[in-house]
């Protein structure tokens, strides 16, 4: 996810308006950031009071229609929303400001959903005996939602966010024109958002059928999804972005290893 996501926001209106939308984008970063950290103990089955192998018993087939509906739901709201097309007209009823944070909260929304209405399918596919080696496993898994959350502060997290469009509506400023730049991680891969999300899904000392369902169709969408957005930062950077595409592997950084 190499991109700076700004829409220019239309910074007319009165300040109690400009309050407002700063108040909504700050909520809607908060219900995000709560969303996110749930993620981390959902998906590792830890803490959190309901988790991926955790809820009420079910059939498989239902389960497996539930959870799969749920997860269609998050990944058709999440693309659909992100499209330029799309933005250009919910931006006739969306102040242009509050566009991205909207987004956010209804992803958000969605995801907790996904966490609320969740069928366990408990089946132990494989379950890592040796303490050492359970605990190596798990440490990667955050080590991937690490990745993940840092590769966001490495672009513009409070952008890619929300926050930076209201913050800047608020002031009467205008959002900076996109630059694409490749800090850190992504001189190695182009995506590590996702890189640390299927780092995080895959490394599991016990994985349960409900967990590799979950692992194995956000992997699926997260193609589809480098599909769309590498379709649009083409459109924003043109060729400046071809030619990272040449020298910059996808998601594992074996075009950087293989120059070395």
């Amino acid at each position: 996810m190499t991109e700076t996501r700004a829409i220019s926001p239309d910074v007319s209106g009165n300040r109690i308006f400009r309050f407002a939308a700063f108040l909504y984008g700050l909520v809607a970063y908060l219900v995000f950031f709560a969303a996110f950290l749930y993620a981390v103990g959902f998906v590792a089955d830890l803490v959190v009071p309901k988790t991926i192998d955790d809820g009420p018993a079910s059939s498989i087939a239902e389960a497996l229609t539930i959870n799969l509906l749920l997860m269609t739901l998050f990944a058709v709201q999440h693309s659909l929303m992100a499209r330029k097309q799309f933005k250009q007209w919910w931006t006739q009823y969306v102040p242009a400001p509050m566009e991205r944070s909207t987004y956010v909260l209804f992803a958000s929304l969605k995801l907790i959903l996904l966490f609320w209405q969740w069928r366990p399918m408990p089946e132990i596919l494989w379950h890592i005996e040796e303490p050492e080696m359970a605990v190596t496993i798990t440490a990667l898994s955050f080590a991937g939602w690490l990745i993940a959350l840092s590769s966001t502060f490495l672009i513009n997290h409070f952008e890619l966010f929300g926050l930076h469009q209201v913050a800047n509506n608020l002031s009467g400023l205008e959002m900076p024109t996109p630059r694409f730049r490749t800090p850190l991680y992504y001189k190695f891969v182009r995506h590590p958002i996702y890189l640390g999300f299927v780092i995080a899904f895959w490394a599991a000392p016990t994985m349960s059928a409900g967990h590799l369902l979950f692992a194995a169709v956000t992997t699926a969408y997260i193609f589809v999804g480098i599909f769309l957005e590498e379709r649009d930062l083409v459109e924003t950077f043109g060729d400046e972005y071809r030619r990272y595409k040449e020298r910059v592997s996808m998601l594992l950084p074996w075009r950087y290893l293989t120059s070395r």
